[in-house]
């Protein structure tokens, strides 16, 4: 069987998505395989992948290019500028060619509210270097990126403690 470097896609409502996405980065890590993640949402806050993305040295590159959640922002122009900076850095990053995987996480939101150039992406994507695995994340992925993918999974909530009154909480959702 062939192998090739994947466009994969964790898309859909339910939670998950990150998660399941740096739990492929742990995996290849542990590959000793150099990984780069950005995150085009996050923001400053404080949460616990900051904190373990320090203990694997040179071998993760992780970025955070949001400025929080886009949505309730109060400053879109400053949210749009960012998006476009840490659309440059992966573009940057995948031209090198010098990581085993390739993470945007949140990315679909830069697309859905049109703060990155959705052909210029996928153009970027079908050209990538042929063994370099990306794998983007995120609600609503656009159909164009759906199809182009390798590999596409839906997380779909089924059930969600926030519905019952439970906040976010510390190594769970951040």
């Amino acid at each position: 069987m062939a192998t090739k470097g994947l466009l994969m896609v964790h898309t859909g409502h339910g939670k998950g998505k990150t998660t399941a996405a740096l739990g492929l980065a742990f995996r290849a890590l542990g590959h000793r395989l150099p990984v780069c993640i950005i995150q085009f949402i996050k923001g400053t806050w404080k949460y616990g992948e900051l904190t373990a993305a320090e203990r694997f040295g040179d071998l993760l590159e992780f970025h955070v290019a949001g400025k929080g959640f886009i949505w309730k922002s109060k400053d879109p122009a400053s949210d749009r500028q960012a998006a476009r900076e840490g659309w440059e850095l992966a573009r940057s990053r995948i031209a090198a060619g010098k990581h085993h995987l390739i993470i945007l996480d949140e990315f679909t939101y830069a697309l859905k509210y049109g703060m990155v150039d959705e052909e210029e992406v996928l153009a970027v994507l079908r050209h990538k270097p042929e063994a370099l695995h990306v794998l983007i994340t995120g609600r609503d992925a656009p159909p164009a990126l759906i199809e182009l993918a390798d590999l596409v999974t839906e997380m779909r909530a089924v059930k969600h403690p926030l519905k019952a009154g439970i906040k976010a909480q510390k190594g769970i959702e951040f």
